[in-house]
């Protein structure tokens, strides 16, 4: 079993996700320890771009932040490293195609799986094209993790029987964010996937709030949050540690809580 399958394994998986270099990776570093500690199963690190498509304000405010404070790739490869001496927790690096491309699509690979990281996602990159990346990550045994969206029956059908890792279902379409409710019914996106591949399902985009972790959380195997995080840490700076890890903390709770309301 893969390190990402192990983090579904005790109940429904809580995932955060940060923007690495927001406010500094030094706090970034804490950030991974601070929320592993407080809960998450599995962390997703964002890797900053100066374009990122699928981002709302907040996540496109922390890449720029991240990356006039000198933030590269480089970077944070050194300070994946350092996190590896310390946790195993399962991670995956979340960017986009242009940041792998510049880097050197095999080298990033390489490199990526080299220093502990267990999968890659990239929201702009659409599942026709994904197999320039997944040739890549496949021989160097990273998951490339495919998103579906609230789309065609087919299509879901089509990514849930080759995908990896877990799947990541995006609950409304649009850009990341905090969103008041979340109207699209994942439950359905959720049984497809399952008709076709016993692989974990997450949910992401818009949950922020613990009652939003906890209904996604009965319908899928675990719930991904970014904006509502990177929120604070772009409200407290270097001070955000403590202020995340109570906010994990909570999520998880009531993302685990989700598992006795579907018997």
């Amino acid at each position: 079993m893969s390190k990402i399958q192990q983090a579904f394994e005790n109940g429904k998986a809580f995932i955060p996700f940060v923007t690495c270099g927001d406010p500094s990776l030094e706090v970034t570093e804490k950030l991974v320890y601070a929320m592993e500690e407080a809960g998450a199963d599995l962390i997703e690190l964002g890797i900053p771009f100066s374009d990122p498509t699928a981002e709302g304000p907040v996540i496109q405010e922390a890449n720029m932040r991240a990356l006039s404070g000198g933030v590269t790739t480089d970077k944070i490869f050194d300070m994946v490293r350092k996190i590896r001496k310390n946790t195993q927790i399962p991670m995956v690096f979340m960017t986009y195609a242009n940041v792998v491309y510049s880097y050197g699509t095999e080298r990033f690979v390489k490199t990526a799986a080299e220093i502990g990281m267990d999968g890659l996602i990239l929201p702009d990159v659409p599942f026709e094209e994904k197999e320039e990346f997944s040739s890549v990550c496949d021989a160097h045994g990273l998951a490339l993790v495919s998103l579906i969206a609230p789309t065609s029956h087919e299509r879901i059908a089509t990514i849930a029987a080759s995908a990896e890792g877990f799947i990541y279902c995006v609950s409304s379409l649009g850009v990341t964010g905090v969103r008041s409710e979340i109207t699209t019914d994942v439950g359905e996106m959720v049984r497809l996937v399952r008709e076709h591949s016993n692989i974990p399902c997450a949910i992401g985009f818009g949950i922020s709030t613990p009652e939003q972790a906890k209904r996604m959380a009965g319908y899928a195997d675990g719930v991904i949050v970014g904006s509502a995080i990177v929120k604070l840490c772009g409200q407290y700076g270097a001070d955000c540690v403590p202020h995340v890890a109570e906010y994990v903390k909570a999520m998880k709770e009531a993302a685990a809580s989700a598992v006795e309301a579907n018997g």
